[in-house]
Protein backbone atom coordinates (compact mmCIF):
# COMPACT_ATOMS: atom_id res chain seq x y z
CA UNK A 1 0.00 0.00 0.00
CA UNK A 2 1.13 3.46 -1.14
CA UNK A 3 2.20 6.24 1.67
CA UNK A 4 -1.11 8.00 0.06
CA UNK A 5 -3.13 5.15 0.58
CA UNK A 6 -2.00 4.40 3.80
CA UNK A 7 -2.85 8.14 4.75
CA UNK A 8 -6.26 8.46 3.63
CA UNK A 9 -6.98 5.20 5.66
CA UNK A 10 -6.11 6.04 8.78
CA UNK A 11 -8.01 9.57 8.38
CA UNK A 12 -10.59 7.54 7.81
CA UNK A 13 -10.46 5.15 10.64
CA UNK A 14 -9.85 8.19 12.76
CA UNK A 15 -13.05 9.66 11.69
CA UNK A 16 -15.01 6.56 12.08
CA UNK A 17 -13.93 6.19 15.42
CA UNK A 18 -14.46 9.78 16.41
CA UNK A 19 -17.99 9.19 15.09
CA UNK A 20 -18.74 6.16 17.18
CA UNK A 21 -17.53 8.04 20.05
CA UNK A 22 -20.30 10.77 19.44
CA UNK A 23 -22.66 7.85 19.01
CA UNK A 24 -22.22 6.01 22.48
CA UNK A 25 -22.23 9.69 24.43
CA UNK A 26 -25.84 8.82 25.77
CA UNK A 27 -28.30 12.20 25.07
CA UNK A 28 -29.05 13.71 28.70
CA UNK A 29 -32.05 11.84 30.07
CA UNK A 30 -34.75 13.18 31.92
CA UNK A 31 -36.41 10.43 33.08
CA UNK A 32 -33.43 9.41 34.91
CA UNK A 33 -32.89 12.61 36.01
CA UNK A 34 -36.21 12.79 37.79
CA UNK A 35 -34.48 9.85 40.02
CA UNK A 36 -31.48 11.98 40.74
CA UNK A 37 -33.88 14.72 41.95
CA UNK A 38 -35.11 12.74 44.51
CA UNK A 39 -31.94 13.46 45.98
CA UNK A 40 -33.12 17.25 46.18
CA UNK A 41 -36.01 16.80 47.47
CA UNK A 42 -35.41 17.00 51.10
CA UNK A 43 -34.83 20.97 50.78
CA UNK A 44 -36.28 21.90 47.24
CA UNK A 45 -39.54 21.21 46.01
CA UNK A 46 -40.53 22.14 42.05
CA UNK A 47 -43.52 23.98 43.18
CA UNK A 48 -42.95 25.43 46.51
CA UNK A 49 -40.19 27.05 48.87
CA UNK A 50 -39.26 24.74 51.40
CA UNK A 51 -35.34 25.13 53.03
CA UNK A 52 -34.21 25.59 49.41
CA UNK A 53 -35.85 27.27 47.23
CA UNK A 54 -38.46 26.16 44.65
CA UNK A 55 -37.09 24.89 40.77
CA UNK A 56 -39.90 25.78 38.32
CA UNK A 57 -38.74 28.29 36.50
CA UNK A 58 -35.03 27.73 37.45
CA UNK A 59 -33.95 28.01 34.51
CA UNK A 60 -33.14 31.26 32.83
CA UNK A 61 -33.64 32.69 36.38
CA UNK A 62 -30.92 34.97 38.29
CA UNK A 63 -29.95 33.52 41.61
CA UNK A 64 -31.70 34.65 45.01
CA UNK A 65 -34.44 36.34 42.73
CA UNK A 66 -37.41 34.62 44.33
CA UNK A 67 -39.28 37.56 46.47
CA UNK A 68 -39.69 36.56 50.20
CA UNK A 69 -36.98 33.83 49.86
CA UNK A 70 -34.01 34.38 52.58
CA UNK A 71 -31.36 33.35 50.44
CA UNK A 72 -27.55 33.83 51.99
CA UNK A 73 -25.44 36.88 50.76
CA UNK A 74 -23.41 34.90 48.65
CA UNK A 75 -26.05 33.78 46.35
CA UNK A 76 -27.46 37.20 46.47
CA UNK A 77 -24.00 38.45 45.21
CA UNK A 78 -23.15 35.94 42.64
CA UNK A 79 -24.34 37.29 39.79
CA UNK A 80 -25.33 33.60 38.24
CA UNK A 81 -28.08 33.50 35.71
CA UNK A 82 -29.21 29.90 35.83
CA UNK A 83 -28.89 27.98 32.35
CA UNK A 84 -27.02 24.30 31.44
CA UNK A 85 -23.42 25.33 32.02
CA UNK A 86 -23.91 27.57 35.45
CA UNK A 87 -25.85 24.98 36.79
CA UNK A 88 -23.54 22.39 35.82
CA UNK A 89 -20.67 24.15 38.00
CA UNK A 90 -23.04 24.92 40.75
CA UNK A 91 -24.13 21.47 41.15
CA UNK A 92 -20.46 20.12 40.98
CA UNK A 93 -19.84 21.13 44.16
CA UNK A 94 -22.41 24.02 44.90
CA UNK A 95 -20.10 25.28 48.12
CA UNK A 96 -17.11 25.73 45.97
CA UNK A 97 -19.06 27.39 43.16
CA UNK A 98 -20.49 30.07 45.64
CA UNK A 99 -18.12 30.04 48.81
CA UNK A 100 -20.89 30.73 51.47
CA UNK A 101 -23.78 29.67 49.99
CA UNK A 102 -26.36 28.19 52.77
CA UNK A 103 -26.50 25.13 50.33
CA UNK A 104 -24.24 22.46 52.33
CA UNK A 105 -25.25 19.65 49.96
CA UNK A 106 -21.77 18.31 48.85
CA UNK A 107 -22.68 17.94 45.28
CA UNK A 108 -23.75 16.09 42.30
CA UNK A 109 -20.23 14.62 41.31
CA UNK A 110 -21.48 12.26 38.16
CA UNK A 111 -21.36 14.26 35.37
CA UNK A 112 -24.24 11.86 33.51
CA UNK A 113 -26.21 12.55 36.97
CA UNK A 114 -25.70 16.28 36.82
CA UNK A 115 -27.12 16.14 32.86
CA UNK A 116 -29.64 14.27 33.31
CA UNK A 117 -30.85 16.26 36.49
CA UNK A 118 -30.40 19.54 34.21
CA UNK A 119 -32.61 17.43 31.36
CA UNK A 120 -35.23 16.83 34.02
CA UNK A 121 -35.14 20.20 35.41
CA UNK A 122 -35.78 21.93 31.87
CA UNK A 123 -38.73 19.36 30.93
CA UNK A 124 -40.58 19.38 34.54
CA UNK A 125 -40.21 23.15 33.69
CA UNK A 126 -43.02 23.20 30.36
CA UNK A 127 -45.37 20.54 32.65
CA UNK A 128 -48.50 21.44 34.34
CA UNK A 129 -46.83 21.46 37.68
CA UNK A 130 -44.64 24.49 36.83
CA UNK A 131 -47.25 25.91 34.93
CA UNK A 132 -49.76 26.59 37.78
CA UNK A 133 -49.76 30.24 38.52
CA UNK A 134 -47.39 31.25 40.88
CA UNK A 135 -44.87 28.30 40.67
CA UNK A 136 -43.02 29.75 37.54
CA UNK A 137 -41.93 32.78 37.93
CA UNK A 138 -40.04 34.56 40.93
Amino acid sequence: MNVGRQAICRVALMVGIAVLAMVAQAAPDAARGEQVYARCLGCHGLASDRVGPRHCGLIGRRAASIAGFDYSKAMKQSGIVWNKKTLDRFLTKPMGAVPGTSMTYDGVPLAGDREDLIAYLEKVNTEAVCKTEGNHKP
